[in-house]
């Protein structure tokens, strides 16, 4: 949790993903935020029961590890496994998917210690990972002599574990030190651990203040103050969770000091989803920031002082300055600056920023209640914010228009022209358009480390200051990572994956649907080779709507072996409740509006039979987590619109979502089913309590065929979801398959053995069903 971590939204967070999780600092997306407890042996439930829970005959399907429950699971996993891997190209497709997964052409993406690049490689010889370096003239090689620091497959096996990487925490400049994350079988729940990056070992506790800090498994969060100490948020024991079920409190830590007797320093609410610390060590603006994460959009946060800006840990409580913002924007500090991104307009003095903007202005005058903002990004009708990285001196904005990539560099100029008309009295922000990959999608991310910056006013200090790594791709397009540095469009090519499918006489298009209520709902599709618009192609729809996460175009060797190559169409839709145009389209499908997220996928299906794409019997639709939620709502809604569906790791009981797990943290987005107004919203669209019996009066609806799969070790979306809506499915008559991974966590699998047969089953059961459906009429 160094400069800024804290406030990076989720589109930034997805773009960090690509040049961060392989490199092995910041595990899945969210490693590094407080995430909920492990599921106990029954279901989380309320202070109160609530009457309409009995009417639920499949609660006993949330005990995770219940005996009946794991019953249940087994059969349904032997029932599904004996229906797919009985396909004759089974074993063969499964081989090609783990063959891409396990390639060692693969991009090793890597995060920056200090003279180190740091990256988490998987392979079939090391399923887990080796955590390792290099430096950055050896990473210009094709082949880099790499060292190893920890592997984990040995150390599982030494500890008899099943671990998984969960991120790593460092102590600079120096780097000798860090805190590892390791899940046990994929879960978010993790258990942290000491570690020396020199002698290449962990550092036990003991007792006399030499040993190493430790936590056991739990959702934990912590950051560094100085080499002994270390604020902590985690399971301190009653009272110290949120409702959400992530840690309410911070508290600071000595080295050698029993966790019981660590100093509490900050609280939540009990009703905020989590509380957080950052520090920012960087030199000469060295600040600590508090927060409490009121819902998943809002937030406040507070200054350590006094002094102002200190990070130093003083004795007793410490003395807090809240900062004024709106509470839905984020805020992060940059040396002497601050930048403010926008998710509602805000009136000040100088003006109305309208709500995607990002605005930077000088901290200190900031502070002392000056409004002086200069807008380095504004939204359009068809521009919006993707996210934003810093180097020394340069904020580069990646700006994503009608679902494509540009990047822009924005930096302070003494005497240069005023950008937006803003007025001036020493110089301006410039921007600098940067020519890149286009169109696309491109992940930016700077090779600046903060921490060396000591070479004062005169620049010197930090030989990448200024240097960033780009990653681009495309549907077709395999990624390539290349070293870039702000003021030039030069950038030297590093590394590229390698080509997976054959491309040629394939090709990707951009189209719109017009949704229910007029909208235009943008969408890609993928055509293989020699396919026509005959209305009879096998095509798989993918969506999430939600979260303000923008869906865009990627390369995958897996999608492109097991489907397109084979003929199929691939389509990726661009509904509200993502982020593609910002948060008013995410807005436009939040609570009581949720249904606009539906109505834009269903309009998506439905041009695409219209223009003589694909047909109902050949069309599959599939999407996880929220967009397991969405797959699940559309179905029962149009059961007749579909032929195939693929339902990942699911929201599906939206009456206790908010009961299990992190459900209560997801309230902004979905609404509270304990209010009658809200539920009666909810009601109309949850999965769970609109299934149709297959047969028998006016109500009858046939489904399509379905596969739903989850994994026991998800402690992010109980499987709870997955397994009473397969339960109920069958109970009026449908025949579902459904499969669960006992290891995985909310991504489904643990390691690659584990996603190519996940993959493998779900390809499997897509081209069995859409392939081979029916002739049309």
């Amino acid at each position: 949790m160094r400069a800024g971590r804290t406030a990076l939204r989720r589109s930034q967070r997805r773009q960090l993903l690509t040049l961060l999780a392989l490199a092995g600092l910041s595990g899945r997306p969210t490693a590094q935020t407080m995430t909920p407890p492990l599921p106990p042996s029954r279901s989380t439930a309320p202070d109160t029961p609530d009457p309409r829970d009995t009417e639920d005959p499949y609660l006993w399907l949330e005990e995770v590890q219940g005996e009946r429950a794991l019953a249940w699971v087994r059969e349904r996993n032997a029932e599904s496994e004996a229906q797919l891997r009985a396909d004759p190209g089974f074993d063969a497709l499964r081989a090609q998917l783990r063959e891409v997964l396990d390639s060692r052409g693969q991009i090793p993406y890597v995060s920056r210690l200090g003279p180190w690049l740091y990256n988490l490689w998987r392979d079939a010889a090391n399923p887990r990972g080796l955590w390792r370096r290099t430096s950055l003239e050896e990473y210009r090689r094709a082949e880099p002599a790499w060292e190893t620091v920890l592997d984990l497959d040995a150390l599982g096996r030494s500890e008899g574990k099943s671990w998984v990487w969960a991120g790593a925490t460092p102590f600079g400049p120096e780097y000798r030190r860090c805190l590892l994350s390791l899940s046990i079988g994929g879960a978010d729940a993790s258990v942290v651990r000491e570690f020396d990056l020199v002698d290449k070992r962990f550092i036990e506790p003991a007792a006399g203040g030499t040993g190493g800090f430790h936590l056991p498994e739990a959702k934990s969060r912590v950051d560094w103050i100085d080499a002994d100490t270390v604020y902590v948020g985690t399971n301190f024991g009653p009272g110290s969770l949120t409702d959400s079920g992530y840690p309410r409190i911070v508290k600071r830590w000595r080295r050698g000091q029993p966790l019981s007797a660590a100093v509490t320093v900050f609280e939540a609410e009990k009703t905020d989803i989590s509380a957080w610390v950052s520090v920012d060590a960087t030199p000469g603006f060295e600040r600590t920031t508090f927060g409490r994460q009121i819902d998943f959009y809002r937030s406040k946060t507070w200054l350590l002082g006094p002094p102002a800006g200190s990070a130093t840990p003083t004795a007793g409580a410490p003395t807090l300055k809240a900062v004024d913002k709106p509470d839905d924007a984020t805020l992060a500090f940059w040396r002497e600056r601050v930048l403010i991104e926008l998710r509602s307009d805000w009136t000040v003095a100088d003006g109305v920023h309208r709500a995607g903007s990002l605005l930077v202005a000088d901290a200190e005058a900031y502070l002392a209640g000056e409004r002086r903002l200069t807008a380095l990004f504004s939204p359009t009708s068809t521009r919006s914010l993707a996210g934003w990285t810093t180097t020394r001196r340069t904020v580069i904005v990646n700006v994503m228009d009608n679902v494509a990539s540009k990047l822009e560099e924005w930096a302070w100029r003494e005497g240069g022209a005023p950008a937006r008309g803003g007025k001036v009295s020493r110089g301006a922000w410039v921007k600098r358009d940067v020519q890149a990959p286009y169109p696309g999608t491109l992940s930016v991310g700077a090779l600046h480390d903060p921490l060396l910056d000591r070479g004062g006013a005169d620049g010197k200090g930090d030989p990448l200051e200024e240097h960033y790594l780009l990653n681009a791709a495309d549907f077709l397009e395999p990624d390539s990572l290349q070293l870039g540095r702000t003021g030039s469009d030069e950038r030297e090519r590093l590394k590229a994956r390698p080509r997976f499918f054959d491309a040629e006489g394939m090709r990707a298009e951009q189209r719109f649907a017009t949704s229910r209520d007029g909208t235009r709902v943008p969408y890609f599709v993928v055509w293989p080779r020699g396919a026509k618009a005959d209305g009879d192609n096998p095509t798989l729809l993918y969506g999430y709507g939600g979260f303000e996460v923008s869906m865009q175009p990627s390369y995958s060797g897996t999608c492109g072996r097991a489907w397109t190559t084979r003929g199929g169409v691939y389509v990726l839709a661009n509904i509200r409740g993502g982020g593609e145009f910002g948060p008013a389209w995410h807005q436009a499908a939040l609570k009581s509006n949720r249904q606009k997220s539906y109505d834009d996928f269903i309009a998506v299906a439905e041009d695409l039979v219209a223009q003589r794409i694909t047909r109902p019997a050949r069309l599959g639709i599939q999407g996880g987590s929220n967009g397991g939620l969405l797959v699940g709502a559309v179905v029962v809604q149009r059961p007749e619109l579909f032929g195939a569906v693929v339902c990942q790791v699911p929201l599906l009981d939206m009456r206790r979502y908010h009961r299990l797990l992190a459900g209560a943290s997801w309230m902004a987005e979905y609404g509270n089913p304990d209010d009658p107004a809200e539920w009666a919203f909810i009601r109309a669209y949850s999965p769970y309590h609109n299934v149709p019996p297959a047969e028998g009066g006016a109500a009858a609806k046939r489904l399509p065929p379905m596969l739903i799969d989850t994994s026991t070790r998800d402690d992010r979306v109980h499987p709870g979801h997955a397994r009473k809506f397969a339960a109920r499915l069958v109970a009026l008559g449908h025949r579902p398959l459904y499969w669960e991974n006992l290891e995985g966590g909310h991504g489904g699998a643990a390691d690659n053995a584990q996603r190519s047969l996940m993959m493998a089953l779900e390809y499997t059961f897509l081209w069995q069903t859409l392939a081979h459906a029916q002739p049309a009429a």
